[in-house]
Parts: structure tokens; C-alpha cells; sequence
């Protein structure tokens, strides 16, 4: 069992991520914890794993939990062996197999024996028997590196697991197995992830947001059911309280109305009777102030029912600010942009791809780059840019304008601020509130414009890049993603789906996720082999 009680954390700028949060996980739950990018799921994840104290509250479970991270670059100069924390162990085996009988062998490994044998098959139950657990992680794919993390479950035979988007940089192959993993698990599960195959395995959804912790005892089908029918309540109660809002400022109206024609009735009697000035000014002063109580009255009614709406609409989800804003006109449809011709790439004598590549792009396509971890499809990319040469075949080139969206979001520079970032970017000489609204439309509002680029959660990083490249006005003539959905909550997700079908250029994405490259219209496929 895990117990959460009134978990707080403070960043080191001293704000304030979430506070009070209180969670029960029982033995063998499997729940998928969702949110916002920025809401906090990653770093209560790390506070469960003890990696970040918490600034308050209480943290119970019943055994030291296995944490997987979604970032590995930490790991890039360690063995495997090391970074799943197996090392000692295999070293003391080593020694003590040798002859090296010490105490202080014997108790690092604890009387733990089938360490190796464990190693190997969990290696080989994640498709990894080539691998040898004293190379550096460094050498791995991006696939490799998340299946050593998932096979280190096993070979520590954890009963607590928190995955931190497991499904990241896997290959279809490799997304079958984490499924099938899922299923057949009896360990309890806490999964931060965007892959909604994934969390229409699990057995509930609790979604982390500024206000707490909601939990939907159902999988994610069901979780998408339940905030359909609270959207279907809001926009009920924000049509009702729009209602009101014109019936109330269509009574305010009226009543003014009938008071000042009362008013100048009364003036025009006084006058024919002969009323006396100075008592003609004192009744006019009078209804003056009489209208002004209730010109107040009338505008707290409608200021607060105004409050009321303006909290509600703040509730609904947003969908349409994310837009690209590129100048198209450069654009010519069918142009090709790349053609290869029997293409190859290789070190030394050993080359990627079985049999040479010849493919061409054209202005205006959708394309996905498809193959297995460690196909070579980082390579393809940089040929495309123009970044490495084939080592066989021939490449032309047109493309005046190519943009590479990295895993790593190398176009981001994490000593800058969002607003720095975005401003380096400003080629079309945007007036500096231009480019502030900009930034609101990718969602960073003023709160967000100084803070570090380092601060930025992954999603946050990718939405900034997005930004830069719309401050630029210029529409390229490529955009390659690669995996653009590892590091997006499922909002941004569907923003970010409707930003690409809005852009009317080349487009190469790098993605096992199928629901996305459906909704991007993808319609060609270069497979590697």
C-alpha cells in the first residue's frame, strides 16, 4: 500500500506546484496518473521515489518503490549495470566466485544468487539479449535505453513500480511488450503517461491539477466519458449564466429607462405648476442620487454574475489558441524537395540498411519515417537535413528551409528565459507585445515569460519551440518531428494536432504513435529495414 497525506512542494524559485495532495494506492493497483504538462506528475512521481523532498505532508508505503524516469541523458555515461543499480551486486558475485570470500562481498550481496541468471532473463524477456550489461548506456537507442529501465523491474522483483512515460522512444515491438507487461503484472503501478492505448489498461485515472487530486474509477475510455459529460454540465451552466447576464442588463436597462422618463415627466409638471428653482434642483439632485443607487445596485448584480461566467469559461478546455501564424506564399505544392537515390549509410564497413534507399519528397506531403530502435532513422534525418552524406547513392536537395524538432529540444537554450528564447527568433520584427501575444497563444501567459527555459517541463519546451518557430513568420519548406508526442499531456497533444493540419508544408514525423499520425493525415510511409 501507498499512502499520499497532504503532500506540498515548493520549486526553487519558491512557487508553489501543488499543495495538500493526498493519495491511497492499494496493493496491486494499477492507476494511471494524468494531468496537464506542468501540473506536477513528474515530480511527485520523484517525491514518491524519494529523489525530491517534499516541502510537507507524509509519504507511507510498504516497499521502497522502483522509479523509471522519462529522461535517460543522466545515465548516457553509465553501464546498465549502473544505472539499474545492479553493479555492486554483480561485481561482489564476481569477486566471490573468484575466490574473493570476503564479509564485505557477502553482504553487499545479500544472499542474492540468481542476480546474473535474473539479468539475463529479463534482458531477454525485453528483447535485449545482444546487450551486455558493462556497456555504457550511451550506445543505446532511445527504445533500448527505456527496455533496460523496464527489465530492471524484474531483476529487483519490485512490488511498487512508478513508470514515467514508459511508452517513450519504443518501437511498435517495443510497445507490445510494455502492454503485455502491463496486463500481466501483479506489482502495484503508478504510470505517468500520454498513450492511450496504454492507459486504457489500467484500472483507474487520477488526474492532478492546481486544485488536488480527482480520481475516475474506470480506465481512460472512461475518465474521457466522465469529463465529456462535466464539459456537457459546464457549457450548461455558462449558457444558463449567460442567460442571466442579458436578463440582468436587460432589467438594468429598462429601469433606467422607466426612471428617467419618470424624471423628466416630474421636471415638466414641476415646471408648468410653477414649482420654485431651488426646489426643482433639490428634487433633481435627488433623483440623481436615486439613479446612481440604482445604476450600483444593477452593476454589482451583473459585475458578479459576470465573475461567475468569466471563472466558468476560465474551466473550459482550450483548444484553439495554438495556431501557426506562417506566411505560406513561398510554398509550391508537388516541388520536390529530397530525392535519393539508392542511398546507404554506414561506420566503416558495416552498413544500416539492408537493401539502399531511394524515396523522393515532394512540397506539401505527410510523411512518417518508420523502423525498429536502432533502424537508423536518427541517421535518414541528418541526411535529409543535410547534415551527414550517404555513404552510397546520390541525395538532391531543394528544401530552402528545414526545421528539426529534436527529442532533445536542442532548438531550446535553457540559459535563456521564454521570452529571451522566443525574441531570438524574430526575424519578422515583431514589437515586443507582438511577440507576448504570441507567447499567450502557445499558452505562456505573463506569469511564464521570465521564468528559465530550464524551469520548462518537456511538453512546456516543445510548445516554446512551437512558439519560436511561428515568431518567425516564415513557413519551412520541412518540418521534422521526431516523436513530438513523448513529452505532451493529451491536451497538448490535440492542440499540437491541430497546429500541424493548419500547416500547409512538408511534414516528416518520427512516431509510434498511430492515433496521432492518423490524425495528421499521414499518407506515405518510408519504412527502414
Amino acid at each position: 500500500m501507498l499512502i499520499i497525506q497532504n503532500i506540498s512542494y515548493i520549486h526553487p524559485n519558491k512557487d508553489l506546484l501543488f499543495d495538500k495532495i493526498s493519495l491511497t494506492v492499494n496493493k496491486h493497483d494499477k492507476i494511471a496518473l494524468i494531468g496537464n504538462n506542468g501540473a506536477g506528475k513528474s515530480t511527485l512521481l520523484k517525491i514518491i521515489a524519494g529523489i525530491l523532498p517534499p516541502a510537507g505532508g507524509i509519504l507511507h508505503f510498504d516497499s521502497k518503490p522502483y522509479y523509471m524516469p522519462q529522461i535517460f541523458g543522466q545515465f548516457n555515461g553509465l553501464t546498465l549495470a549502473r544505472a539499474i543499480g545492479v553493479d555492486k551486486k554483480l561485481e561482489a558475485l564476481s569477486e566471490i566466485l573468484s575466490g574473493n570470500v570476503t564479509e564485505t562481498n557477502m553482504g553487499v550481496l545479500n544472499d542474492d544468487w540468481t542476480i546474473e541468471e535474473r539479468c539475463r532473463e529479463a534482458l531477454s524477456r525485453w528483447k535485449l539479449e545482444d546487450l551486455n550489461l558493462l556497456q555504457k548506456m550511451e550506445t543505446l537507442s532511445g527504445g533500448q535505453k527505456t527496455r533496460v529501465f523496464l527489465a530492471g523491474i524484474s531483476i529487483h522483483g519490485a512490488e511498487t513500480v512508478l513508470l514515467d512515460e514508459p511508452s517513450n522512444h519504443l518501437d511498435m515491438d517495443g510497445r507490445a511488450l510494455l502492454y503485455d507487461f502491463i496486463q500481466q503484472s501483479r506489482s502495484t503501478l503508478i504510470v505517468v503517461s500520454h498513450d492511450r492505448k496504454l492507459l486504457n489498461l489500467l484500472d483507474s485515472v487520477c488526474e492532478l491539477s492546481s486544485e488536488g487530486i480527482s480520481i475516475y474509477g474506470g480506465n481512460y475510455d472512461f475518465y474521457a466519458e466522465q469529463k465529456q459529460m462535466e464539459k456537457n454540465a459546464l457549457d450548461e451552466d455558462i449558457k444558463s449564466r449567460e442567460k442571466a447576464l442579458r436578463k440582468a442588463r436587460e432589467t438594468e436597462r429598462e429601469t433606467l429607462e422607466r426612471q428617467q422618463k419618470q424624471s423628466a415627466r416630474g421636471n415638466r409638471q414641476q415646471k408648468k405648476e410653477g414649482t420654485p428653482r431651488i426646489m426643482i434642483n433639490k428634487l433633481k439632485n435627488d433623483a440623481e442620487r436615486s439613479t446612481a443607487r440604482l445604476k450600483d445596485v444593477h452593476a454589482e448584480k451583473t459585475g458578479a454574475i459576470s465573475r461567475e461566467l468569466t471563472e466558468l469559461r476560465k474551466k473550459l478546455p482550450y483548444m484553439n489558441g495554438m495556431k501557426f501564424g506562417f506566411d505560406s506564399s513561398s510554398l509550391h505544392s508537388g516541388k520536390i524537395l529530397v530525392a535519393a537515390e539508392s542511398i546507404n549509410f554506414g561506420y566503416g564497413s558495416r552498413f544500416l540498411w539492408k537493401q539502399p534507399l531511394s524515396f523522393r519528397i515532394k512540397s506539401g506531403e505527410r510523411i512518417v519515417l518508420r523502423g525498429a530502435n536502432g533502424s537508423g532513422k536518427t541517421s535518414l534525418i541528418k541526411i535529409i537535413l543535410g547534415e551527414l552524406q550517404p555513404k552510397s547513392g546520390t541525395v538532391y536537395r531543394a528544401a530552402n528551409r528545414a526545421v528539426y524538432v529534436d527529442q532533445d529540444y536542442s532548438l531550446i537554450d535553457d540559459r535563456q528565459t521564454v521570452y529571451t528564447q522566443c525574441r531570438k527568433y524574430n526575424t519578422s520584427a515583431l514589437q515586443e507585445h507582438e511577440i507576448k501575444t504570441e507567447l499567450n497563444r502557445f499558452l505562456f501567459t505573463k506569469n511564464d515569460w521570465d521564468k528559465a527555459c530550464s524551469a520548462l517541463s518537456g511538453g512546456e519546451k516543445m510548445r516554446l519551440m512551437l512558439c519560436c518557430l511561428t515568431t518567425d513568420r516564415r513557413a519551412p519548406d520541412i518540418i521534422i518531428l521526431d516523436e513530438p508526442t513523448n513529452n505532451l499531456d493529451i491536451r497538448n497533444m490535440e492542440i499540437l494536432t491541430e497546429a500541424i493540419n493548419e500547416y500547409r508544408g512538408t511534414l516528416v514525423a518520427v512516431s509510434h504513435d498511430a492515433y496521432f499520425l492518423e490524425q495528421i493525415n499521414a499518407e506515405r510511409i518510408i519504412d527502414l529495414e
